[in-house]
């Protein structure tokens, strides 16, 4: 997908409470069009740079472009942005067609008119049928809809998205994430969103940001983040993680890396081969480590004995213990193998060339 047009710049952003630091030197874009989905721990800055970027904070220092204009200390009334709250903020004395169409209304569009794109903004969201039904008589998915129809029909040059998905229960998050990505497809919008929740920015992003006390962790689409975190943080952060601690070493055109149970081998020209030998992490995520077969002595390799075998359906996750203690987990469909397995067995876990990251130190 091509996102051409920048519609937001943050640039050096910082916000200061005393000597706490909420945001430090927070720097972004976002192309017209894109999800971001900002994500973090509690206190790391996420729902900061959400209200800044909505006007109801105002930062230390730094600034904010929307569609290229400089909006650092701009009221929130006067920026064209459409935002979602958590707990929807609908007005239950109104119609679903009244509110959607209110801020058409304080923004001076004439009855018709607002009538007219208020109704074409639920038929957008799938709910044309309930334009004179009160917020009460609704689910909760059909109020977050009706919110989302209200941020959406004036046309905002951002929606912003207070963890859109909190009030729901998990079945219902799970369809709802989709229909909000679909809905924001479809009309184009750019969406700013806040979550803690990891599934959610993997499912509805285009791009994530990863949040760390009051500083941009790192930034990317999903698939970069999993696959090639910057940090051990965000290794643990996004999805589960196995981390390997130990040393790199090269030797006869090659780099060993190895740990309490565990080695690995790159090619000495591979960029994840450090240039001298160094403490390194080896970053495996459960679903690419396999057993090794029979007598097999493969070049990146583990070894340790089971300590759990826990049948999923689909899949069994194995829990591996490591001679220095420590704990691998292994997400595995290979059945019939891990059925034949007991607690106390001995195994040999291998991994390919390209399906680890290595991070320095």
């Amino acid at each position: 997908m091509s996102f051409p047009h920048k519609a937001l710049q943050l640039e050096q952003v910082s916000k200061h409470y005393g000597e706490v630091r909420a945001l430090d030197d927070v720097s972004f874009e976002l192309k017209k069009g894109e999800f971001l989905t900002m994500l973090g721990p509690s206190g790391s800055g996420k729902t900061t740079t959400l209200r800044v970027i909505a006007g109801f904070v105002e930062p230390s220092s730094g600034a904010l472009l929307i569609d290229g204009r400089d909006m650092t200390g701009v009221t929130p009334q006067r920026r064209n942005i459409g935002m979602m709250f958590q707990d929807y903020a609908l007005f239950p004395h109104m119609t679903v067609l009244e509110n959607v169409a209110y801020p058409l209304e304080t923004r001076g569009v004439k009855r018709s008119e607002r009538e007219s794109r208020a109704r074409e903004m639920l038929g957008i969201v799938g709910l044309a049928d309930f334009a004179k039904r009160f917020p009460k008589q609704m689910s909760g998915g059909q109020q977050q809809r009706v919110a989302l129809a209200r941020a959406l029909v004036f046309h905002p040059d951002i929606v912003l998205l207070d963890e859109p998905m909190a009030a729901l229960d998990k079945k219902l998050r799970g369809q709802m994430q989709i229909e909000i990505m679909h809905i924001a497809r479809k009309v184009g919008a750019t969406v700013v969103s806040v979550t803690h929740d990891q599934e959610e920015a993997l499912v509805m992003s285009d791009r994530i940001a990863i949040f760390r006390a009051g500083r941009l962790a790192q930034i990317g689409t999903p698939q970069e983040l999993y696959t090639r975190p910057n940090s051990e943080f965000v290794a643990d952060f996004i999805g589960e993680a196995n981390l390997l601690r130990g040393t790199a070493r090269r030797e006869a055109g090659l780099c060993r890396l190895e740990g309490p149970g565990w080695q690995a081998i790159l090619p000495a020209g591979d960029p994840r081969a450090p240039a001298k030998t160094a403490a390194v992490t080896v970053v495996l995520r459960p679903e690419v480590i396999a057993l090794a077969a029979e007598g097999e002595r493969p070049a990146n390799a583990l070894s340790g004995t089971i300590e759990d075998r826990i049948y999923l359906g689909v899949e069994y996750r194995l829990i591996v213990r490591l001679a220095d203690g420590s704990a691998v987990q292994v997400r595995s469909r290979e059945l019939g193998r891990i059925a034949a397995l007991a607690q106390g067995d001995a195994v040999t876990l291998s991994w390919r060339d390209a399906d680890f990251v290595v991070i320095p130190g």
